[in-house]
């Protein structure tokens, strides 16, 4: 596809953007700013950041909560972190005087007076505070990563820098940290039997490119079905879906581009936003203010020195964020991009399948035309258990891509097993297998994240993200806290992902739960338990603005339903 021809599918209507009423404060984030809504029998507090119902843009409130860091929880943190450089020091040291051993990567004596391989103070990080939290991360499993899951056990001698396994298995861990959103990572069911199938059939991998004769029926079959499920003309599927953004962003945009990224986009858009060689400006997270300022720069003013026009400006932002929990502002986005006239790349890889009453992502979610993003990624890795990437919308872009991306030239085909557990899952939820389980999926998912949240809240935990999001960041801020809650969590039988620096700002480590429609209301209610049991051990219940508790009441439709009012 041609500049010209690119610059086609551009939608030349012009709508306003919708503004809050209410002045952002740093980020964009309107501090201090409260939200009553009442229930039956009790009230519900909630921070309102963005509620931006006004001018029909919004269909439904949209509600985000991010709590303010607690004063003097900040000031703990980063007095924790100060101490921890200060024993870093000490103990680098240490080790320069041959008093304690490293075992970190190190040039050898000989080397000294050649270009360092590797940069001590870069590793300053992973040799003192990396290590000691270590065991928290690269945990094995050995079953099927569903609601419940079975760790390999394992232990370290030498603090955390090796790991020995002590041929222990630890049964039925409640998994609160995949990204299983549907519950169709099983190896029992429709799914499983049908990669089965396919996989005695086809074999199990191809051993060539798609341009070449790794071009399977199966690939096109799962093609169609992606765009029919999309609601876009044609589509393109992807075997890995980190390279669905890293490889395809540099076919769509190049030199004399410009690409607007939203800063906490994930680390695949940014590398593709670098590799296109495009000028790269970046804007404040779901901040329209901020990126509607960077539009009308680039229009008014153009490129650098010359002031030439712009080739393209491409927006770049996600559905869910992944470590935020906070959910897109589409359509103001929308109309901005149509305002000016710029493109939209809009990356679904948590939110499709997981929002929306049909489970087909963020544009679903707020009822929009499918028609008004340019391009439209998302993953298999995540709501559909399998694996790999797609990128849908206009015929003519998903033409030029076959013949440009470097993903389509040169990556060998997806296996047919993995492709056939997409068509399966794909089918289930749209309803084509003849029931309605997938769309029982997708609504038990929903009442499963208005339960969680809420029952989290009522416990006084700090958690970040829209309402309505399955991604679930809990707020644990000091370092020392990261490691602990991790580790009395697997205690409980109950695994978690914690996250730290430098994946968050140095004060705001987190713990990021992950709901699923695999999960029951009994499992729920174990983990809830269990995280308050070890929220009060570890005094991490920060939050200043409990709500109160709700009625116990049956987990069904009707407490979904008033939630969601």
């Amino acid at each position: 596809m041609t500049e010209s021809a690119a610059n086609k599918a551009v939608n030349g209507e012009v709508c306003h953007r919708a503004t809050n009423g209410v002045k952002p404060g740093r980020n964009g984030f309107v501090k201090n700013h409260y939200h009553y809504k009442q229930q039956k029998n009790c009230y519900a507090e909630e921070k309102v950041y963005h509620t931006a119902c006004n001018g029909g843009v919004y269909s439904r409130p949209f509600i985000e909560s991010f709590e303010e860091t607690p004063m003097f929880v900040a000031v703990l943190t980063y007095m924790g972190y100060g101490i921890l450089t200060i024993f870093g020091y000490l103990r680098d040291f240490l080790r320069d005087w041959k008093i304690e051993k490293c075992h970190i990567a190190r040039e050898r004596e000989q080397q000294k007076d050649f270009v360092p391989l590797y940069q001590d103070f870069e590793n300053f990080y992973t040799r003192n505070l990396y290590m000691r939290i270590r065991d928290n991360w690269n945990r094995p499993i050995c079953s099927v990563p569903g609601a419940k899951m079975d760790l390999v056990e394992r232990i370290s001698y030498d603090y955390n820098w090796t790991f020995d396994y002590t041929g222990r298995v630890v049964k039925d861990v409640i998994n609160m940290g995949s990204y299983n959103y549907l519950g169709f990572a099983e190896n029992t069911g429709p799914c499983a039997n049908a990669a089965a199938q396919v996989t005695m059939n086809y074999g199990v991998g191809i051993g060539s490119t798609r341009q070449e004769i790794g071009n399977l029926d199966k690939h096109e079959e799962l093609e169609k079905l992606v765009a029919a499920f999309l609601g876009v003309e044609s589509a393109m599927a992807f075997g890995m879906g980190f390279a669905t953004n890293s490889m395809n962003i540099p076919a769509l945009a190049g030199k004399g581009c410009l690409i607007l990224s939203d800063e906490l986009n994930h680390a695949s858009l940014v590398l593709g936003a670098r590799l296109s060689g495009s000028t790269i400006r970046v804007f404040k997270h779901n901040n329209m203010q901020s990126l509607e300022k960077l539009l009308r720069d680039a229009i008014v003013n153009g490129q650098p020195r010359t002031h030439r026009p712009w080739k393209k400006i491409l927006i770049l932002v996600e559905g869910i964020y992944s470590m935020e929990g906070s959910i897109v502002r589409l359509p103001e986005v929308i109309a901005l991009k149509k305002k000016y006239k710029a493109y939209l790349y809009l990356d679904e890889a948590h939110s499709i399948g997981a929002l929306g009453p049909s489970g087909r992502g963020v544009v679903d979610y707020f009822g929009l035309d499918p028609r008004d993003v340019d391009v439209m990624m998302g993953t298999f890795t995540k709501s559909f258990g399998a694996a790999g990437g797609y990128i849908g919308g206009k015929k003519e872009l998903i033409d030029y891509l076959r013949t440009h991306s470097h993903s389509a030239v040169y990556a060998t085909s997806m296996s047919p097993p993995v492709v056939e557990q997409i068509i399966t899952s794909m089918k289930c939820i749209m309803g084509e297998d003849g029931t309605t389980m997938g769309r029982e999926r997708v609504q038990q998912l929903a009442e499963n994240t208005v339960y969680f949240r809420r029952r989290l809240q009522e416990m006084g935990f700090i958690i970040y993200g829209n309402s309505d999001s399955p991604v679930v960041p809990m707020m644990l801020y000091m370092p020392a806290k990261i490691g602990a809650f991790g580790r009395e969590m697997l205690k409980r039988n109950i695994g978690v992902v914690v996250v730290g620096f430098p994946a968050t700002p140095i004060i705001e480590s987190r713990a990021r739960f992950c709901v699923s429609a695999a999960h029951t209301k009994e499992m729920l209610d174990t983990a809830l338990s269990m995280i308050s049991e070890v929220g009060d051990l570890l005094q991490l219940k920060y939050s200043r603005h409990r709500i109160l508790p709700s009625l116990d009441r049956p987990f069904d439709e009707t407490t979904y339903e008033e939630n969601e009012d």
